[in-house]
């Protein structure tokens, strides 16, 4: 009986239930860009078209929701990595994967002012992101270097800061206009002088 009680506990989530899952997380993602990180749970309830006793269940508190969201746009960003690497040419697999890091960035930005009021140290939630974005860009910046698309001396870092420079001087909506037009700016000037 025992063996069953413990069977039962580590089974995987029905497969409608991760449909809702993932539902919520992107209409909370879109609602939260919309509307702000206080906006309505139950609003992202209805425009998920679930219950809020289903949101719930799945995100007790705002914070959790929050949370979700944030590493769910991390986990999409270190998965595109892969995905650009093995359908794209390397230039273009960097570019697609830079302009991505502009929607991450517009999420970390949303984000971070409401799990630091709400838990006081975001710390945490960001560091893990931190390596496996790292880990991403030096594969793709690898790679281009490799087939000669851009040059030996580019340091992967370099382009990150870029646009998170341009994130953190934004003063208009339209800031991410700008970072994606800074995307292509950036890999024109990553090129090999020849």
């Amino acid at each position: 009986m025992r063996a069953k009680r413990k069977q039962a506990s580590v089974r995987k989530p029905r497969s409608d239930a991760q449909r809702n899952r993932q539902r919520i997380l992107e209409v909370a993602k879109e609602v939260f860009t919309r509307s702000g990180a206080n906006a309505s749970l139950d609003e992202i309830a209805k425009e998920a078209e679930v219950g809020p006793g289903t949101l719930y269940r799945h995100f007790p508190s705002r914070e959790e929701l929050l949370e979700a969201v944030y590493r769910s746009e991390m986990e999409k960003l270190a998965a595109a990595e892969q995905k650009f690497a093995e359908e794209l040419p390397p230039i273009e697999a960097l570019r697609a994967w830079l302009l991505l890091f502009v929607d991450y960035i517009a999420a970390k930005h949303l984000i971070a002012p409401a799990l630091n009021a709400l838990v006081g140290d975001p710390k945490k939630v960001f560091e893990a992101s931190y390596a496996r974005i790292w880990e991403a860009i030096r594969a793709l910046v690898k790679r281009a270097i490799k087939s000669g698309d851009i040059r030996k001396d580019l340091d992967p870092i370099d382009l990150l800061r870029a646009l998170i420079g341009v994130a953190n001087v934004a003063t208009s909506p339209d800031w991410q206009q700008s970072a994606r037009r800074l995307v292509d700016i950036l890999i024109m000037g990553a090129r090999p002088i020849r």
